[in-house]
């Protein structure tokens, strides 16, 4: 797929480029991101378009369809409690978290190969669909940037369109930062996820596991944005940036007339960690719903959908929104 060809692209700007590189199915899936899935044959290619559509309802009036369960509501996974790391800066899989939570560990990852630092796909929950979105701390530390969050959006979007609940599972360290994001619009590409999850009227359950930092925790369903309920782990960290960086910012002058810098600006991050490297203070505001053990999100999180599943929330009485394309 492409709007103009090799031919014609070295006709007007010098490049040569071929085919397959230019509009072949991974170019796509990977750096376009125009197309979802890549498959290696047709057979896998109808499978899987067979499978995508197992989640999705006939139409917008109709509840996305649910199968009869056979994993128990009730199972509590022990290997959750292990998958966060104790460093704050070492890498895991998101997709980990996902299959421990899921029914029967299935995920049907939707753009698996665009924009990693994201995952978005659906599963189900005692049978019911969901569509899952998860920040990727083993790309890019799971940061938002352009791609993600288009990519997201769209995601968020297409769950809503289609009344399938939304899962959202949360470590992000903050947007990514660089002139090329902020050239490009960061800014108005991270407010279209802020928009679609702000927007969506379907079940919205967030889990924020580890980092939740500044306009980035906002933009990913919290309870700022109309999410229904926000859960917790005791490893979360909800503030404003981390430790070592608002120490530096917030404390700069504090620690710039110490005598002993250093010593001060370790005891203040210290002072900082200890307010705010946990979900607690937050907690206290209401902008948690509960601290929960990792095991016990599969049978939490149960729960809140079924408490949301008849969730009715009319729209304002509009043409339609105006999301900052």
């Amino acid at each position: 797929m492409f709007i103009t060809g090799p031919d014609v692209i070295k006709t007007v700007t010098g490049e040569e480029v071929e085919f397959e590189e230019l509009g072949g199915a991974m170019s796509h899936n990977t750096k376009s991101g125009v197309a979802h899935f890549a498959s290696d044959d047709e057979d896998q290619c109808i499978e899987d378009t067979r499978y995508l559509l197992s989640f999705l309802p006939q139409n917008n009036l109709e509840t996305a369809p649910r199968v009869l369960p056979s994993d128990d509501p009730l199972r509590m996974d022990e290997e959750l409690d292990k998958v966060v790391p104790d460093s704050p800066n070492k890498p895991y899989d998101m997709r980990d978290v996902v299959r421990y939570v899921v029914d029967d560990g299935e995920f049907f990852e939707v753009q698996e190969h665009f924009a990693q630092n994201i995952i978005c796909g659906y599963a189900r929950l005692n049978g019911y669909s969901i569509g899952v979105v998860g920040n990727q701390p083993r790309a890019l530390a799971g940061v938002l940037d352009i791609d993600a969050s288009a990519k997201a959006a769209r995601f968020v979007r297409t769950c809503d369109a289609f009344n399938i609940p939304l899962l959202t599972l949360v470590d992000v360290p903050g947007f990514l930062p660089g002139t090329d994001q902020e050239w490009g619009g960061i800014i108005r590409h991270g407010a279209k996820l802020l928009y679609a999850f702000t927007e969506a009227t379907v079940p919205k359950i967030t889990v924020i596991t580890r980092k939740a930092y500044g306009g980035a925790y906002d933009v990913m369903a919290s309870k700022h944005m109309l999410a229904d309920f926000n859960f917790a782990w005791p490893s979360a960290e909800i503030a404003v940036m981390g430790p070592e960086g608002a120490v530096n910012i917030i404390h700069r002058r504090d620690i710039s007339h110490s005598p002993t810098p250093e010593e001060r600006r370790t005891k203040l991050i210290d002072d900082y960690k200890a307010r705010f490297a946990n979900p607690f203070t937050a907690a206290e505001r209401g902008y948690i719903d509960d601290v929960i053990v990792p095991h016990e999100t599969r049978p939490k999180v149960i729960t809140a959908l079924e408490t949301l599943l008849t969730k009715r929330q009319p729209g304002p009485k509009r043409k339609h929104g105006n999301i900052p394309l």
